[in-house]
């Protein structure tokens, strides 16, 4: 498995952006499909966006299209989620995951298909 570690994550308010990042110490994350979940307080953890190792496919839960791009970075080995507009009911832990496998639209969405998960980073979107 591999040890993920996330960053980025922070205050904001209503309306604004932040960009988080996913690495993982002396590994390359080119093989790996990578994924964003988050969990709200009292609330079950959702998948918020994919990339797969494959061909570059992105994924995005519907709530999140327009506002949220996930992107990698080869040269740095990071995988990012640029988000904007950001709403109040976004505010949780935001967890990358990743596997080695094929990912699909079938299966992006669960953190069923995720081996490896980092701690998380904190989201506060609030006034």
């Amino acid at each position: 498995q591999l040890q993920l570690v996330e960053s980025g994550g922070g205050l904001v308010q209503p309306g604004g952006s932040l960009r988080l990042s996913c690495t993982a110490s002396g590994i390359s994350l080119d093989n790996y499909a990578i994924a964003w979940f988050r969990q709200a307080p009292g609330k079950d953890r959702e998948g918020v966006s994919c990339i797969t190792n494959r061909n570059g496919q992105t994924y995005y839960a519907d709530s999140v299209k327009g506002r949220f791009t996930i992107s990698r970075d080869n040269a740095k080995d990071t995988v990012h989620l640029q988000m904007n507009n950001l709403k109040h009911e976004e505010t949780g832990v935001y967890c990358c995951a990743a596997d080695p496998g094929t990912i699909n639209e079938k299966s992006w969405w669960s953190h069923y298909t995720f081996a490896s998960w980092g701690q998380g980073t904190q989201v506060t979107v609030s006034t």
